[in-house]
């Protein structure tokens, strides 16, 4: 994670420090990735000098997009400056996070996710839901089949809290439920109604019902309303299994239930049994997103709410919207998203929608990408190779022929995978035993190298610029830049990051890549670290294209000994 990562340095700035906006500046901080805060009101200034006496203020917003130090910027205005700041941010040449909604209608959502392709910038929405604990867990278990097939879905948002008189309560609660439904269903409702009343000012609704179907029969509702005596947070998922209730203002977050009707004489009769709570991670969902953005900036990867998923929920509240003005039901615009970066898939290929695959990459004869899958910039799959759902996979990653990339497994830009290696992510499969929501999860680092035929045992992590032979059964976690040979793998020496064996260290610890003249060090035992050049950094041009065959630097040591 990039908590853990000292290396990694982020300029910030967020814009607008209001009721969220604070939450932002606070997280952005603790992160280590704020440089500015951005807001027009002096007391805001001096509030904001005194918490945070080392960073850099603007009253003005182009200041903001003037300062090249600045790489992302965190919109957390009023909704109707979205769009446009937005734009402005993307124009400069910056990463956006703008809170919900992307903007006020689909045809400038539709306008700023083209932007952001077309300026190869990172464009992300704040759906805070989608990075809650008990959301992804549900969603998991959704996709596992755990709770049979999904038949009906309603959420609650209600409260007696900030009231607003510039955006309806559609467009400021329901944005968040919208996301999630659309993402746990995994697809868009065929029409919509709604039906709102507005008590406090005219014409600004204070409560909304909105009923959804959708093509795969499913029907769903989201209540919301700040006129409420107290505070409820709550979704629920109808299966044909289980039922299952996430409750923001729970202990439990999450629990199932395995209800079940009975037939007799015809008759249905409701079976209830206990409930069943759910284990999470106890993380901050706000913290998540941030941390999901500034990793995006990183990798370069499409955020998981980026802009195509705000155009989605920005679809569905537009029909909302006019259904309940017009009073009738509405069809969700089947306007075709934003297209996606040209890439290459073979005939004999297949590939599931929806996935992401970014520009420049070649998916060969036979292979089979799934739903969900998250595919970089410039990789290259092999014939007869598999990327299951959620998998994600950085740039240029190149995967030899015969390669299945399973669920749980995550694998940073430069990897290289041998021929037929194997990737798990179950450590004691069991036919018999379903375990599909019990992935583990492996990681491959930024420029690792598997060999033919190797397997790797899921629930581990290869360091950045290993070397895994071919045939090796690796088990454990491998050290950055780490040859790994044998069954049960084990370590016979480092690699640079040419993929050269580096030789015995000089007198000073030193170790020398006769390709790149790079020089490698132990800064401390088992650690190794490039003197010359940051793991992160790209090559120089002049280094990314092999002149001598590895037969000739293996001659040439050999002369030299």
């Amino acid at each position: 994670m990039l908590e853990s990562r000292g290396y990694v340095s982020l300029n910030i700035a967020v814009v607008g420090n209001g009721y969220w906006g604070k939450n932002l500046v606070r997280n952005f901080f603790e992160l280590g990735a704020l440089r500015a805060v951005c807001d027009p009101d002096p007391l805001v200034e001096a509030s904001v000098r005194e918490k945070y006496p080392n960073l850099e203020f603007y009253r003005d917003y182009a200041e903001v997009l003037r300062n090249g130090n600045i790489q992302g910027v965190v919109l957390a205005t009023p909704a109707a400056l979205h769009y446009d700041m937005a734009k402005q941010a993307l124009q400069a040449g910056k990463d956006v996070f703008v809170e919900k909604p992307l903007a006020l209608s689909a045809g400038e959502g539709s306008e700023l996710v083209a932007l952001a392709a077309k300026n190869l910038r990172i464009l992300m929405v704040g759906h805070i839901l989608q990075f809650h604990p008990a959301v992804r867990k549900l969603k998991d278990l959704i996709d596992s089949g755990a709770l049979g097939r999904i038949e009906y879905v309603y959420s609650n948002r209600l409260n007696m809290g900030k009231i607003r008189t510039e955006e309806n309560i559609l467009w400021s609660f329901a944005p968040h439920d919208i996301s999630v439904v659309l993402s746990l269903l995994r697809e868009e409702p065929v029409s919509v109604t709604c039906e709102g009343g507005s008590y406090l000012s005219h014409s600004v609704a204070d409560v909304t019902l909105s009923q959804f179907t959708f093509a795969s029969g499913v029907r769903a509702h989201i209540f919301v309303s700040w006129l409420h005596p107290f505070k409820e947070q709550r979704l629920v998922v109808v299966g044909s299994e289980k039922m299952a209730v996430f409750d923001d203002t729970a202990s439990d977050k999450l629990v199932l239930y395995p209800h079940r009707v009975e037939w007799k004489d015809r008759i249905p009769n409701a079976v209830k049994a206990e409930a069943e709570p759910v284990g999470l991670e106890a993380t901050e969902p706000l913290r998540n997103e941030c941390l999901h953005f500034l990793e995006c900036m990183v990798s370069r990867r499409s955020p998981y709410t980026d802009g195509r998923e705000g155009l989605r929920v920005l679809r569905v509240l537009n029909a909302c919207q006019k259904a309940m003005e017009e009073g009738k039901a509405m069809s969700v615009a089947a306007a075709p998203l934003p297209p996606k970066k040209a890439y290459f898939v073979h005939p004999a290929a297949i590939v599931d929608e929806p996935c992401e695959i970014g520009s420049g990459t070649k998916i060969w004869h036979y292979s089979h990408v799934l739903q969900g899958a998250k595919i970089g910039e410039r990789c290259i799959f092999g014939q007869n190779c598999q990327v299951a759902e959620k998998v994600i996979i950085g740039n240029n990653v190149k995967v030899q022929n015969n390669v299945s990339i399973y669920t749980g497994t995550e694998i940073e830009d430069d990897v290289f995978l041998g021929p037929s290696c194997v990737l798990t992510n179950v450590t004691n499969p069991r036919s018999q035993v379903n375990r599909h929501a019990l992935y583990e999860k492996t990681i491959i680092r930024r420029g690792a190298t598997v060999g033919a035929n190797a397997t790797i045992v899921c629930g581990i992590e290869l360091g950045r610029y290993c070397f895994i032979g071919a045939g090796a059964v690796v088990a454990r976690d491998v050290p950055d830049y780490a040859l790994m040979v044998g069954n049960p793998a084990r370590q016979a020496g480092w690699m640079s990051r040419h993929g050269h064996r580096l030789a015995d260290p000089n007198a000073d610890g030193v170790m020398v890549c006769p390709e790149s003249g790079f020089r490698y060090k132990e800064v401390q035992h088992g650690m190794l670290r490039c003197l010359d050049l940051d793991e992160e950094s790209p090559l120089p041009d002049e280094l990314s294209a092999g002149s001598k065959t590895y037969v000739k630097f293996k001659l040439k040591r050999a002369v030299a000994v």
